[in-house]
């Protein structure tokens, strides 16, 4: 499963185009021609969920719906469900950043005309294959649906304070929405029908060129989502549906006072009640989406820092036994092969590194990290990478290379003045050089290491700065929302990454 090769992290988000997101469409396609031109193997795409608070893709409405902001409008009048001059009138987005409050009216209202015109003049052969996708992801689709519409009815409220009967669920009640909902029900199975038929023509592409594609199954979600909603036995909430502990991690090399993520805590004794019914159907979801799947927060499966939800920050919670390996043994019993890349950063121990081999999941490991106060700092050199690894130049979380070598730190670490000085010359001595490109330096680094895997982020690869950072934890705005120029993709570009990935057989 992970043979010797390298990839890109980019986002779906970060793609160009002319309707103000990365999108299913022609960008996507270009950029996995890019790929294989440059000797790619993996595109990893983070969660493709339809995002909530914050915009974030770890706070999700669903773990097993798309994004409908990513269905291509192109191809939906491809479908003559919409007309040039729909698309004639979009407005002016900026290339370089979504603007979600500019993009989401936009999008979905041309997405409602899309569905109305499909169900009113859709063909026998479409209707069909729109009526299969309903049978076949029912289970998750129906439940998705019907919080969507009523989020709305609601406008837009967290579930837990809706009116008594919806919210807790009365079958009487449930029925009388859904009666009631009817169109918007229909529209939210239309937009899914999209997303995934649109998906599958990536996967297609990426399979005609040996590409795979990595996801990602956040261990959380979010609390106002369809999966809290419908499953709330599965998760630690009061009478009123709100939790009574969330998540989050412990102060760190980022935050002084930690990370407090406010997602509700599963109740893995329930969870394992169950035969751990709901995590096989997500798995399964993710693994019929991806070739591969990092697990996100993989230690919060050994042991999980719970924090009392009247807490004001992290550096309140405790470590709390997670489901360990008979979580695992019953994913494989029922999954077969795991396909999972464990993401083991942060405050790791003995036992999460036991469950992670036991299970035979490479790891990862971040080269920006290696060379300051980091605790994992010296298993993020080189000279200590094992096979069995996915090593980075950095991730989503931090600061792009250029970024983090040019940054003073403040705001974005725990990093005094000195402390940076002294990670410039380590880095410098460590990787023998004086001056040049760094984002390269590191490229060089992880291409040429022994890790199995080594991606880099397209931010690295055009040798971007802090201003192309996609996420900074612990803050709620502003993020997600880069995206790149469709004529960066250079052959220069193209060709000096593929005489790296030859150079080092990738």
């Amino acid at each position: 499963m992970f043979p010797r090769r390298s990839g890109i992290l980019l986002h779906v988000t970060s793609l160009p185009g002319v309707h103000g997101i990365g999108d299913l469409g022609d960008s996507a396609h270009e950029f996995i021609e890019f790929l294989a031109a440059s000797g790619q193997k993996v595109w990893q795409v983070l969660p493709l969920n339809p995002t909530g608070y914050g915009d974030s893709p770890y706070q999700c409405f669903s773990a097993f719906a798309g994004n409908p902001l990513f269905i291509d409008l192109e191809g939906l009048r491809k479908q003559e469900l919409l007309s040039a001059a729909d698309l004639a009138h979009a407005p002016h987005f900026p290339d370089e950043q979504v603007a979600y409050d500019q993009v989401i009216p936009f999008k979905e209202a041309l997405l409602h005309k899309a569905a109305s015109a499909f169900f009113s003049d859709s063909t026998d052969a479409d209707r069909g294959a729109f009526d299969d996708f309903c049978r076949k992801n029912g289970p998750w689709l129906e439940d998705y649906a019907l919080f969507m519409a009523c989020k709305k009815a609601h406008n837009q409220t967290a579930w837990v304070h809706w009116d008594a009967g919806i919210r807790q669920r009365d079958p009487a009640v449930l029925k009388e929405w859904r009666k009631k909902l009817s169109s918007e029900l229909e529209y939210h199975r239309f937009a899914q029908f999209q997303f995934f038929r649109q998906w599958e023509k990536i996967r297609d592409r990426c399979r005609g060129h040996g590409i795979r594609i990595m996801g990602d199954i956040p261990i959380y979600v979010a609390h106002d989502s369809a999966d809290v909603w419908a499953h709330p036995e599965l998760f630690r909430l009061d009478e009123r549906g709100q939790p009574m502990a969330v998540a989050g991690v412990p102060p760190d090399y980022f935050s002084a006072t930690g990370q407090l993520w406010g997602n509700p805590l599963y109740r893995w004794d329930v969870s394992a009640a169950s035969g751990h019914r709901w995590w096989i159907d997500r798995c399964r979801a993710a693994l019929g989406m991806f070739d591969l799947v990092r697990l996100d927060h993989f230690r919060g499966f050994e042991a999980y820092w719970e924090v009392p939800a009247t807490a004001s920050t992290a550096a309140e919670g405790k470590w709390v036994q997670g489901p360990g390996a008979e979580f695992f043994r019953a994913l494989q019993a029922e999954l077969k092969e795991l396909p999972f890349v464990a993401e083991n950063l942060g405050v790791i121990t003995s036992g999460v590194e036991a469950l992670r081999n036991e299970f035979g999941f490479p790891g990862m490991s971040l080269l920006q990290f290696a060379f300051g106060n980091d605790p994992q700092g010296p298993s993020f050199r080189p000279h200590n990478y094992s096979r069995e690894l996915v090593a980075y130049t950095g991730g989503h979380d931090n600061d792009t290379t250029v970024g983090w070598w040019t940054s003073s730190g403040v705001g974005e670490s725990t990093r005094t003045e000195e402390d940076i000085r002294k990670e410039h010359d380590f880095t410098r001595a460590y990787l023998g050089f004086q001056d040049g490109k760094i984002n390269w330096i590191l490229i060089h680094a992880v291409l040429a290491s022994v890790a199995n895997t080594a991606m880099v982020p397209l931010q690295d690869i055009l040798g971007l700065g802090s201003e192309a950072r996609m996420n900074l934890p612990g803050t709620v705005s502003g993020n997600w929302r880069w995206r790149y120029k469709a004529n960066r993709l250079t052959k220069e570009l193209r060709e000096k990454l593929r005489t790296l990935t030859l150079l080092y057989d990738r």
